[in-house]
């Protein structure tokens, strides 16, 4: 079983957000970044619990510049078996999809497991743009992965319950909270981490979208309290002010 799980670093959630270059791009200074939590804690481990049990390797795949390194050897220290980096920044997400396709093309993976989006832009587009490249079928929102004979089954949860859906392999899927608990490297899984290989590859040159402009969330505003015995104010405010109905 070979296995493929894509990487990212993102903002930590307690970082300040701010933008540099008249709003093109994100300021990065004095910010923590972290390894995405949908691709550590559930994708990769879960790709890990697999080959554990039924014997593979987990490559973990990273488009980034060497200063990403430390995220990708967390990955390894954590318990995949080797890694791959993209050298350069990501652009958009046709071309994250794009290079990571050029890469798996030909290596014969089984399964490609992806966190279900990024925190920091929520787009949960890389799963589906790598399946199509692939030409595989592709299930997103998975909060369990049971592979057998072959094929995937995936447990999705829907509204008012669950959705079981089977899928032959090779084929892509993205992974939710419940896909698997997160682990904690230890020390023998650090000191592994620094012998393990590490592959630099070029990025697919590709890309089809460029950021105008960023713009921060409003500022809250303060909070009105209406007494339970002003129901007609409170239509009011819903109305005039925060005009939902």
């Amino acid at each position: 079983m070979k296995i493929l799980v894509p990487i990212s670093k993102v903002p930590d959630t307690t970082a300040k957000i701010a933008f540099t270059d008249q709003n093109t791009k994100f300021a990065t200074d004095n910010v923590t970044f972290i390894l995405n939590p949908t691709d550590e804690w559930y994708a990769l481990v879960r790709a890990l619990e697999i080959t554990e049990k039924d014997g593979g390797t987990v490559t973990v795949i990273h488009q980034g510049g060497a200063d990403s390194e430390q995220f990708i050897r967390k990955a390894l220290a954590i318990g995949a078996t080797d890694a791959v980096r993209i050298d350069s920044e990501p652009t958009d997400a046709f071309q994250v999809a794009s290079s990571i396709f050029e890469y798996a093309k030909d290596k014969g993976f089984d399964l490609v497991i992806t966190g279900k989006e990024t925190i920091d832009y929520n787009g949960a587009q890389i799963g589906g743009m790598i399946a199509e490249l692939m030409d595989v079928p592709y299930v997103t929102l998975a909060s369990s992965l049971l592979i057998e004979n072959g094929k995937a089954t995936v447990s999705r949860d829907i509204e008012g319950g669950k959705e079981i859906v089977e899928v032959p392999m090779p084929c892509v899927i993205a992974a939710q909270k419940g896909m698997a608990e997160q682990r904690i490297p230890n020390m023998k899984g650090i000191m592994g981490a620094r012998s393990k290989p590490l592959t630099v590859v070029p990025p697919a040159n590709t890309g089809y979208t460029k950021i105008t402009s960023f713009d921060l969330a409003p500022q809250k505003t303060a909070c009105k309290l209406v007494s339970p015995d002003h129901v007609e104010e409170l239509v009011r405010l819903l109305h005039e002010e925060a005009k939902v109905i």
